[in-house]
């Protein structure tokens, strides 16, 4: 598990834009929230790498060569590894129509260029923060049956004699999911 700066968890942010003076610009703009940028030039990258990772939200550029970001957003739902990830389409193309075929296409939102650094950056932030809430949900519920081995061990404890080495293994495997779970103390090592 990786870690930001502040001790968090980190999550993947997907930056898709065919000029790399654009995904520059972004990361720049991004780069103040700690998380990990991966930045790709082309639909059929960005399909690949969602596939394969899995993202706190994608930033998709619409008009690109080959496959656009019509396309490459309907194919990250089809097949990405997430296909609920949240998409912000980036347009510096004023048709409205393009805004509802966005939206059509499974968009979260959608943004024209130029864009507002600072509202981008918040609406990024938010969807980071539900993602790696959702990561810390996920870890606690698969505390659960360790919590149930740890009670059967103990319950156990007086009918076996390897009952306290069973309540070890059990606590030693909790203690390891929560320390998955639970960020680290200022000043240590980052995972």
């Amino acid at each position: 598990m990786k870690y930001n700066v502040a001790g968090g968890q980190r999550a993947k942010i997907l930056l898709v834009d065919d000029r790399p003076e654009n995904l520059l610009a972004l990361e720049a703009i991004l780069s103040s929230l700690g998380q990990e940028l991966v930045s790709l030039r082309s639909g059929e990258a960005a399909v690949d790498a969602a596939i394969t990772d899995e993202f706190a939200v994608i930033l998709l550029d619409v008009v690109m060569p080959g496959m656009d970001g019509f396309e490459t957003a309907a194919q990250i739902k089809q097949r990405g590894r997430a296909p609920g990830v949240p998409i912000i389409f980036l347009t510096a193309a004023g048709d409205p129509e393009l805004a509802f075929r966005g939206y059509a296409a499974g968009a979260t939102d959608y943004i024209s260029k130029p864009f507002d650094p600072w509202v981008l950056r918040a609406k990024v932030s938010v969807f980071v923060e539900l993602f790696l809430a959702g990561q810390r949900l996920d870890a606690v519920a698969r505390l659960s049956p360790l919590l149930s081995a740890v009670e059967e061990a103990a319950a156990g404890l007086a009918s076996e004699g390897d009952g306290l080495d069973r309540l070890n293994g059990a606590i030693a495997g909790l203690r390891a999911a929560l320390d998955e779970v639970t960020p680290p103390s200022p000043g240590a090592a980052p995972a």
